[in-house]
């Protein structure tokens, strides 16, 4: 079972979202948080693999809360849900180390299988996030500020994959561009991160794009 926090102000939204993934038969709604310091202290108490974080809350906002959660318990996955999609918010989630940014306007199916994806490993943003991230990126050359010899202990194949994370591909989209097995997928994903020394994907992904990759069109 998945142990879940949802963080939300809103109560009924909170709740809503509770009721919604407590009937899904591999997730366990361990606690609910109506604050960011509160949802810090639900996900140490219930020890939760994954917290579903709002970002305007009182007090501590959801991009303060997510660093305070993966200080406190660093195998906790943290999706930030909103329902703005402003850079700022996107960039900060990043920053703050979110395995995911999705709007409130995801669909409940959808909602489940990125909670799913995200205790899998997963980089999980919305499309319309996802690209503009990677245009953001793009277009900022100060984000390529890191040095392509930290991607050189990766194999093709590895750089192949990296490549295709960083354009925003989950491990089945991986597989079927690179005519790979979903199994093969994860396996060079897992030497990805153990390479670059990097946490999860996201952190993979950021220094994909600070080492110029993928490259601009």
């Amino acid at each position: 079972m998945i142990r879940l926090v949802v963080a939300d102000d809103q109560d009924l939204v909170r709740g809503g979202l509770a009721a919604i993934l407590a009937a899904e038969p591999d997730i366990d709604v361990v606690g609910e948080a109506a604050s960011g310091a509160e949802a810090v202290r639900e996900v140490v108490a219930r020890e939760a693999d994954v917290v579903l974080m709002d970002v305007e809350m009182p007090g501590s906002d959801g991009i303060a809360a997510t660093e305070a959660v993966l200080a406190a318990r660093p195998q906790c996955r943290v999706l930030v849900l909103t329902t703005f999609d402003l850079d700022e918010y996107v960039a900060g989630a990043l920053r703050a180390g979110a395995s995911g940014f999705l709007l409130k306007t995801t669909a409940p199916a959808e909602l489940a299988a990125a909670i799913r994806a995200c205790v899998g490993g997963e980089l999980l943003f919305s499309p319309t996030v996802t690209r503009r991230l990677v245009e953001a990126y793009l277009s900022g050359p100060a984000a390529r500020t890191g040095s392509a010899d930290r991607l050189r202990s990766l194999t093709d194949r590895e750089t192949d994959v990296l490549t295709a994370m960083a354009q925003g591909l989950n491990n089945a989209e991986i597989a079927a561009r690179l005519y790979l097995g979903e199994a093969t997928v994860k396996t060079h994903v897992t030497r990805i991160l153990a390479k670059l020394g990097v946490r999860d994907r996201v952190q993979a992904v950021v220094l994909a794009y600070q080492c110029g990759l993928p490259p601009a069109p």
